[in-house]
């Protein structure tokens, strides 16, 4: 592998599978690096069945997988290294991976967005087995349960009324007495019966085992200093995302939180030849379905950004 690559990808979820079924497909030879986690967000989910073509659902993983396998069928080189660092300042763009130089006429960003954490160790064992940091995609298994959501601001209050549509109780934890929500979104919660509010407490361990899931937490009042045991079945974690941009921070355009912005409706970023899709653009809709729509969209800007150079 050498020489300069027309295409090289920095990301292996939907969106950059996407990107390198479709930039394969046209004939382009793409460059897969798939960092620190191949596969994306979706390797740490259990069952996906929200995502359109299996009825059944499928393993986050398994379905990864496959999205993987088909980009590799038409040409897709992956390479499981990290980049560490770009240089957009000269062309043939360069990415540095693990000590290695590759150059690129142009590079696709789709590295995707972390879910913020609580550093916990129960945390880390249980996700996807009762801890998760998406309602939309895994509410639906929590039917008639007793949940916990973790936040105060608009996204907890979010996904705590999305919760109440499947849940029994959603009980909103958070360190301060008082919600960041915005003010019609905390008198949505406020006004739901199945919502209620734990004040100036914190969880510092969750109960369970990932062959039985989660069967409560341990709370932390941060007033008194006091913990006690509540008995839960799920525990949703809505503190926030993190961009996996900062590789790129100082030469690409990102809004206050580090999310890369694009131009006029297209995947194309501040820099002609660097395009950007999934989460590590979007803060908002953070799907599988509408990630990969995006990985579409920017190889097919790329494509045509390629046409007119040559």
């Amino acid at each position: 592998m050498s020489g300069v690559y027309e295409v090289i990808i920095v990301g292996t979820g939907p969106a950059g599978l996407t990107v390198a079924l479709y930039a394969a497909r046209a004939n382009l030879k793409p460059l897969v690096f798939e960092g620190i986690q191949p596969g994306g967000q979706l390797t740490i989910t259990t069952e996906v069945e929200n995502y359109p073509g299996f009825p059944e659902g499928i393993l986050g993983p398994e379905l990864m997988n496959k999205f993987r396998a088909q980009a590799q069928r038409f040409g897709a080189i992956c390479l499981n290294e990290t980049v560490s660092k770009a240089d957009f300042s000269v062309k043939p763009f360069k990415i540095m991976a693990d000590g290695k130089t590759y150059l690129g006429e142009t590079v696709i960003i789709a590295t995707g967005a972390s879910a913020k954490s609580l550093g916990l160790a129960s945390e880390k064992k249980l996700m996807g087995y009762g801890v998760s940091s998406c309602a939309v995609c895994d509410g639906f298994f929590f039917k008639d349960k007793d949940l916990i959501v973790v936040g105060g601001g608009d996204s907890a209050m979010e996904e705590s009324t999305f919760l109440t549509k499947f849940a029994r109780k959603v009980s909103v934890v958070h360190r301060r007495d008082k919600l960041r929500a915005s003010k019609i979104m905390q008198e949505k919660a406020f006004k739901n019966p199945k919502i209620d509010f734990i004040w100036n407490s914190e969880v510092v361990d969750i109960i369970g085992e990932r062959q039985s899931g989660v069967k409560g937490v341990v709370l932390k009042n941060l007033v008194t200093g006091k913990t006690m045991e509540k008995p839960i079945q799920g525990v949703f974690l809505a503190i926030g995302h993190t961009p996996n941009s900062e590789s790129f921070r100082g030469q690409i355009e990102t809004d206050k939180l580090g999310y890369i912005m694009t131009k006029n409706g297209t995947t194309a970023t501040n820099i002609p030849g660097v395009f950007a899709c999934g989460d590590v653009v979007d803060h908002r809709y953070r799907q599988a379905v509408t990630a990969a729509g995006t990985g579409c969209m920017a190889a097919l800007d790329c494509e045509k950004y390629l046409e007119g150079l040559h």
